[in-house]
């Protein structure tokens, strides 16, 4: 074909009408099955591209997602980066694309977030680092903007029952695991070393560590915490160990942690770290990766259901399962 392929072209090449191929192309649940098989056939075999401005125009959508670009803190900052290019590829599979943004605290964050919404700049946003007392989702709720959470809708009495879509990485799943599997190698005294308390995230990682580890063995003098810095590890780490107690091993709420506890430790005590890092694969740190290809993919589809717009409303949750990477 000598020209780009048009709706008509594919509607001829399926044996359906415009308006059809038009559905398929924007509300796909409405089309029988066999149809929309056709119809996807024909756009594959023509290589038919939908003309992106035009559809925005008649859809009076941007076709745009809105993402806060967050500071970087840490080594696991790297993993905020893996999310954004795995949202950019689920995005563009529907036709959407996105719009980073960057504020200095949330307050600023919510600041950008109304004058994207006045200008009709965004169809949605995708939010991201959710703690307790997070006044995102109410902002956006009361105001009828669709939004999904990468992150648990911390402290409310049933997160199941949110009102608002959120997908999450089970830390709790991969913490047991990990703490499990030491277990599993002999190890008894296996510590924990995470965040102060009231972090969703941390406190669900340190629930995991409790949860495996054996009713008889004292916890409180194996749980240490302090705040996500390479030194402030190895120095609650070091601090520890002069104060006479012991590690078989270490469980770790992040890799920027886990590098602190490793510089304490040496290399003959086993560190956990979490998110696994280029820094942990490179300097031979077992940690708990999270699936961010499919949090993306889940995300996408939470604000879209199986169509290419963004739903006016939307409800459900996804918790993956992470996986433990081992290095010796």
């Amino acid at each position: 074909m000598s020209h780009p392929a048009t709706v008509a072209d594919v509607a001829r090449a399926a044996g359906v009408s415009r308006q059809t191929v038009s559905n398929v192309l924007n509300r796909p649940e409405v089309v029988r099955p066999s149809t929309r098989s056709r119809v996807q056939a024909a756009v594959q075999e023509l290589g038919y591209r939908p003309h992106a401005s035009a559809r925005r125009l008649r859809t009076r959508q941007s076709s745009t997602l809105g993402v806060r670009l967050e500071p970087v803190h840490g080594i696991s900052g790297a993993v905020l980066d893996r999310f954004l290019h795995a949202l950019v590829d689920s995005a563009d599979e529907r036709g959407m694309r996105i719009l980073l943004f960057t504020a200095e605290d949330v307050d600023d964050e919510l600041a950008h977030i109304e004058h994207l919404v006045e200008g009709s700049d965004v169809d949605g946003f995708v939010l991201t680092s959710t703690f307790h007392g997070d006044p995102r989702p109410a902002w956006l709720g009361t105001r009828g903007v669709p939004f999904v959470m990468f992150g648990r809708p911390w402290g409310l009495p049933d997160v199941d029952a949110a009102p608002h879509p959120w997908v999450d990485v089970d830390g709790r799943a991969g913490l047991h695991d990990a703490t499990t599997h030491l277990l599993a190698l002999g190890h008894r005294r296996i510590g924990f070393l995470g965040w102060p308390s009231h972090s969703g995230q941390g406190d669900e990682r340190r629930r995991g560590w409790q949860g495996a580890m054996p009713p008889d063995e004292p916890l409180d003098a194996l749980d240490l915490t302090c705040e996500d810095d390479v030194a402030a590890a190895r120095r609650t780490v070091t601090g520890a160990l002069d104060g006479g107690a012991r590690f078989d091993a270490l469980v770790c709420a992040s890799d920027t942690l886990a590098l602190g506890a490793r510089f304490a430790l040496g290399a003959s005590v086993p560190v956990v770290g979490y998110d696994d890092t280029p820094v942990a694969e490179a300097l031979g740190i077992s940690s708990v990766e999270q699936p961010l290809v499919e949090v993306a993919s889940a995300a996408v589809e939470l604000l879209m259901g199986s169509g290419r717009s963004v739903l006016p409303a939307s409800t459900g949750h996804r918790l993956l399962a992470p996986r433990v990477v081992w290095r010796a």
